[in-house]
């Protein structure tokens, strides 16, 4: 079972990570940009933030699962490690830009601290468990990259919650709200779950 729910894992990472891809050959009104205001669309700022966001995201979703399984670890650490780097650059950026995205969220204010506290989370967690791997605290390092991953699988999840509770609510608006939160609180509530119950081995 855990072997079938990794794999679903990463088949949804793929397949979300290369989501970027769609603003090359999808008109912008028909994606997620459809449902900005032309002010926003026409602040640069928040376009570079935008496509930083998606972009370097889209590339921690598409690489960050390898880092998991410690015979992967065991047998390639140098690959771990250049993933790891390339991970960890990624998520800085593309954090970053999400906390400034976030304060013009869709929803309002709750919306807005849901995805703000996203990527506070997001960027910490990270920037910790970098901090750990320095100090060769290898267990806390792997607990919070659980984390940071975490938080990285948001886009996944928020793309299920989202369409689901609308289709049930019939209210997109607040179905949005909801999901600001819940597109990444309950993954951080499993990933605290994971490390509780994953007995890792010593340094």
């Amino acid at each position: 079972m855990k072997k079938l729910l990794f794999v679903i894992m990463c088949v949804l990472a793929l397949l979300i990570g290369i989501y970027p891809v769609i603003y090359v050959f999808v008109e912008h009104q028909h994606t997620f940009l459809g449902s900005k205001s032309p002010e926003v669309l026409h602040d640069n700022i928040w376009k570079t933030a935008f496509f930083a966001h998606i972009t370097f995201g889209g590339l921690a979703l598409l690489i960050g699962w390898r880092q998991f399984g410690n015979s992967f670890r065991i047998k390639h650490l140098r690959i771990h490690r250049i993933i790891g780097h390339l991970y960890m650059i990624s998520v800085v950026i593309s954090s970053i830009s999400a906390i400034y995205m976030g304060f013009y969220a869709n929803g309002g204010l709750i919306s807005a601290a849901g995805f703000i506290c996203l990527g506070v989370t997001w960027l910490i967690t990270t920037l910790v468990s970098i901090v750990k791997i320095r100090k060769r605290n290898i267990i806390q390092h792997q607990q919070l990259m659980t984390y940071s991953y975490a938080c990285t699988f948001a886009a996944v999840t928020l793309r299920i919650w989202y369409p689901l509770l609308k289709n049930i609510t019939q209210d997109p608006v607040n179905s949005y709200i909801a999901v600001a939160w819940l597109c990444w609180v309950p993954n951080v509530l499993m990933a605290y779950w994971i490390n509780r119950n994953q007995h890792l081995p010593e340094a």
